[in-house]
């Protein structure tokens, strides 16, 4: 007879040291086809009802008996793909790379200067059972870009998912910037971004071989963002650079995609983060009332770069838990 434990295991991997500390998952389940799913605590190794169907586990662990277990679908949408990912050692980068690996993909990712700390997460990477190789690479410099792609290349194989996800803000009152507060954060986010990108086109194009393009922008792209006019430039401009681009390359089965984040959990918000007056002022402006996480941006970008997003493209999908509709500048 078929219980629970069984059906998560057909599932779901599982890995846990002791089959007996399977005691209690959150299974999302529904009663009749058609209903919302209703998350509700089960024992994996109760007998299913003859209307319920297990669809995921959405939430663990309820104790420390689950230390060390993971759970995740069987099938990988990215085995066999490489993806590089500029700026991908800390932050939403990061949380893309796991993903990735999670999915099958070898991953590059590229740093400016922190040799070690990139080298420990891209071995944190494969320690993981994923495959990963980290690359010196100033994206503002058009060089280090070009070489980016050619090393992920060299050493990866092959490329087939390229992520800008390397982003730099400055905050200033515009008429307090100066040329090199702007050069700054344009040279990275959109001059660098641009030449970055036409690397990988180029190999993708010469090898003729179908792509995934994802850009990491920012609700910014559409929302002002006072003392930060440098900043919603390059954003608003790689809006505008993503849809020429989906035209572009569509013939050559490229596609290309913003991904909108509001605010997440990440270095770039320290300041945010250590401010609880602003924190809690944001908050209340986020309808979900929490800050996005980076594997909610992940999770996203997953979908962007399978098979299953292959009729999507030129176009922004926003992960900020209700921000932007809700939005009011302080």
């Amino acid at each position: 007879m078929r219980t629970y434990e069984k059906c998560a295991r057909n599932f779901f991997r599982i890995r846990t040291s002791k089959t007996q500390d399977l005691k209690s998952f959150r299974i999302s389940t529904y009663e009749k086809p058609g209903e919302a799913e209703v998350p509700r605590p089960f024992s994996l190794r109760q007998k299913p009802g003859p209307n319920i169907q297990v669809l995921r586990l959405s939430a663990f662990p309820f104790g420390n008996a689950l230390m060390g277990m993971e759970a995740g679908p069987v099938s990988k949408r990215l085995e066999g793909k490489v993806a590089a990912i500029t700026g991908g050692n800390q932050g939403i980068g990061l949380g893309i790379a796991q993903r990735f690996n999670q999915e099958g993909a070898a991953v590059s990712i590229c740093y400016r200067s922190d040799k070690e700390g990139t080298e420990k997460v891209a071995e944190g990477l494969r320690s993981g059972g994923g495959k990963a190789v980290a690359i010196q690479a100033d994206i503002s410099k058009l060089a280090d870009g070009q070489r980016f792609i050619s090393e992920t290349v060299s050493q990866l194989g092959a490329l087939d998912i390229f992520v800008n996800n390397a982003g730099v803000e400055k905050r200033a009152n515009f008429w307090e910037v100066t040329e090199a507060d702007y050069d700054f954060v344009l040279d990275v986010n959109l001059k660098g971004l641009f030449f970055v990108t036409q690397a990988a086109v180029r190999y993708l194009m010469q090898v003729k071989r179908p792509g995934k393009i994802i850009n990491i922008s920012s609700v910014h792209e559409e929302l002002p963002f006072p003392h930060f006019s440098s900043y919603c430039a390059s954003k608003g401009g790689l809006k505008m650079l993503t849809r020429n681009l989906s035209i572009e390359l569509a013939p050559f089965n490229i596609t290309i995609n913003n991904i909108a984040p509001g605010a997440i959990e990440t270095p770039i918000n320290k300041n945010l983060l250590n401010d609880p007056v602003k924190l809690k002022s944001l908050l209340e402006h986020i309808p979900l009332r929490r800050l996005g996480k980076p594997e909610d941006v992940a999770s996203i970008a997953a979908f962007l770069a399978s098979e299953e997003s292959s009729y999507v493209t030129g176009t922004t999908f926003v992960v900020d838990g209700g921000l932007t509709w809700n939005y009011e500048e302080q």
